[in-house]
């Protein structure tokens, strides 16, 4: 069993610990108990009645923000490749609004939208909720080995950072292919989480080859989401109460959203597998810890199997780095099957 990946020191499965209350002790008891109520009384007008009602995206969208705004999820970091103040010339616009106004559109145009492919990170039960807010995505669960995804409705995304990891899908999942659904919602963007299990966003882990299942041509856009404080991810299965906890009892929340730059299907896995070598080791060794060796051969092996041609992998390997890249982590080669012994160690542990 592998809790931290050898030679690195990086443990993605272990819970962030949150810093000592001290005298604000009674300050997080009080917002704790104010908030809990309110957040599920929202919760169940939303999920039970709310969601059911023609009130379009626009109602839906309002709704989740008021579920965000409960323990002051309002600050966002957002941050768009491609996308910087200067890129704008200001001669081509003739007053502030009117460029504020360009850099809206040209940000617009570098974010998801219908037909396109979100490949997200997963740390919290918060990424579903905000990506829901945003983009009004159609979301999915991702398996290793397999490259049909599960549909998932915005409350199972929500709980699913909850669930126990599992390398295969269960056998009443709704199993789909990813370019079934881009045909069926072609004005809803369609959301994988491929590294089928949540970390405490310390590293990516190897993907799941089910980002290679869609339809050529198709927009991919890498995704980072992380939060501050960061004891809000949830790597430990069922771990409800320690999330609620952190999540309501302080005062305010930070989300930290990187969106990179589109990588289209099929548009770029010959010229990123020709680089392969030389970008992943520049990719995989930047940083801090540069001397660290995360992996003997520099790479990260995303297809235990063999089953991926070396374009498949290389679109893989594209997407990986770009999420390491958003979030400022390494890429690691821990498994699925290494956070389920990871968990027992930890259930066991705390048993005791």
């Amino acid at each position: 069993m592998k809790i931290a990946f050898s030679g690195s020191g990086i443990a993605p499965f272990f819970p962030i610990s949150p810093p000592p209350a001290g005298f604000q002790l009674p300050l997080r008891v009080f917002l704790f108990f104010f908030r809990l109520p309110l957040l599920l009384a929202i919760c169940l007008i939303y999920f039970l009645v709310l969601q059911w009602l023609p009130i379009g995206s626009l109602g839906k969208k309002a709704s989740l923000w008021c579920i965000l705004g409960v323990p002051c999820l309002w600050w966002v970091d957002l941050q768009v490749d491609g996308v910087r103040r200067g890129d704008i010339k200001k001669e081509s616009v003739k007053d502030l609004s009117s460029w504020c106004r360009s850099l809206a559109k040209q940000q617009r145009a570098r974010l998801p939208n219908g037909g396109s492919i979100i490949a997200s990170s997963m740390t919290s039960p918060i990424d579903a909720l905000y990506l829901a807010a945003i983009f009004d995505p159609i979301f999915t669960a991702s398996y290793p080995n397999h490259r049909s995804v599960e549909r998932l409705s915005l409350f199972q995304a929500i709980l699913r950072p909850f669930s126990f990891p599992t390398i295969t899908p269960p056998l009443n999942a709704r199993m789909v292919d990813p370019a079934s659904l881009l045909e069926r919602y072609p004005h809803r963007p369609v959301v994988m989480f491929p590294e089928c299990t949540t970390t405490n966003g310390r590293a990516i882990l190897p993907l799941s080859p089910s980002l290679v299942a869609v339809p050529p041509k198709t927009k991919i856009y890498p995704v980072s989401v992380r939060y501050t404080p960061a004891d809000v991810s949830t790597p430990i299965p069922r771990s409800y109460l320690s999330f609620l906890w952190n999540l309501l009892s302080k005062p305010t929340h930070c989300i930290r959203v990187r969106i990179a730059e589109c990588v289209i299907r099929g548009g770029v896995e010959r010229h990123y597998a020709s680089t392969q070598p030389a970008a992943r080791k520049q990719s995989m060794f930047e940083g801090d810890d540069a001397s660290v060796n995360l992996i003997d051969n520099g790479v990260v092996d995303d297809d235990p199997s063999g089953s991926l041609t070396s374009e498949e992998k290389a679109l893989l390997d594209y997407i990986g780095d770009a999420l390491a890249r958003l979030g400022r982590v390494k890429r690691i080669g821990l498994s699925i099957q290494d956070k389920q012994e990871f968990v027992r160690m930890w259930t066991k542990s705390q048993r005791k």
